[in-house]
């Protein structure tokens, strides 16, 4: 079975324009930094050395987004980007130490699961908690699947907080968490205790965030024939890891671009659904697509 979302997504082969993001204070580099044009969805991300590049024939605005700095736009003719870090509020906290005595999963993980080339789309997944999960408020653990074409892909897990329109909002730690992926498909297994996180009363979302970065690209070609017979080849860039997806009833998918730009998903609905023979292509039809994802808290 093939599924395609549709969106329209920019992609920079040949870059016009380089820069640098550091650290305003250190003079370090910053890896990893979101960066687009301001009002559209053309964008990348930094590199491991701080480094970015763009496809820009004009001077335009670009806004700059890093976990644990103030958010910046400059004109794309500076080369040289500072970013101030945050200044957090200190507010008095209670600090809880998990029993670890009982665990319970959540979620909706699958090893069938198929990976969807959606380009650079982020995904967020909604967890609202009930009282099984209040008794169990700890995070330990986030599995998800994949399926990579390259080894050792570079893939973003965030968690947020929900915000008044039941969005995903701001982060919920100041931490960057970055999960190396092999090739192939994978179960993705990655222990969170040391963060001692308890979950919102409120809810909380885990997105997955492309990093578009030169190691990330993978390059392909294949060839197909026309109307006419004749043998056409064409190139094609992807961002790896690809993620999973597995069929669910519940509208708890939210999807953004890199500028952060968060829209719900909608329900898949195939053509003719009758028509495919094996039942495990038929379930993914009017139903929504979320990656095959599971939680373990502990109490």
């Amino acid at each position: 079975m093939k599924i395609v979302l549709f969106f329209f997504i920019t992609f920079s082969l040949s870059a016009q324009i380089k820069g640098v993001v550091k650290d305003s204070l250190s003079g370090e580099p910053i890896p990893y930094v979101n960066i687009w044009v301001e009002n559209e969805s053309i964008g990348t991300t930094s590199e491991e050395n701080g480094s970015f590049s763009l496809d820009i024939k004009e001077e335009k605005t670009l806004m700059f987004s890093a976990l644990g700095y103030e958010s910046k736009k400059l004109s794309s003719k500076n080369e040289i980007i500072l970013l101030n870090p945050k200044v957090f509020e200190l507010k008095e906290v209670v600090i809880e130490q998990p029993k670890f005595k009982k665990e319970i999963e959540i979620g909706n993980y699958e090893s069938s699961g198929f990976r969807i080339s959606i380009g650079n789309i982020n995904s967020a997944v909604l967890f609202k908690p009930n009282d099984e999960m209040l008794a169990h408020p700890f995070l330990k653990k986030v599995v998800f699947l994949t399926k990579s074409d390259i080894d050792k892909a570079k893939i973003r897990i965030k968690i947020l907080r929900v915000d008044v329109h039941n969005s995903p909002g701001e982060s919920l730690l100041d931490e960057e968490i970055i999960v190396i992926v092999n090739k192939g498909k994978n179960k993705n297994s990655i222990d969170l205790s040391s963060y001692n996180f308890i979950i919102p009363k409120e809810g909380f979302f885990i997105s997955f965030e492309k990093l578009l970065i030169e190691e990330n690209k993978f390059y392909s070609e294949y060839t197909y024939k026309d109307k006419l017979g004749k043998k056409i080849t064409r190139k094609s860039m992807s961002i790896e890891p690809e993620l999973c997806f597995v069929p669910e009833e519940n509208d708890i998918v939210w999807y953004s671009t890199i500028n952060g730009n968060w829209i719900k998903t909608k329900k898949q609905i195939l053509q003719n659904p009758k028509s495919y023979e094996n039942l495990l292509m038929r379930k993914y039809h009017d139903k929504y697509l979320v990656p095959s994802l599971k939680l373990i808290l502990t109490n």
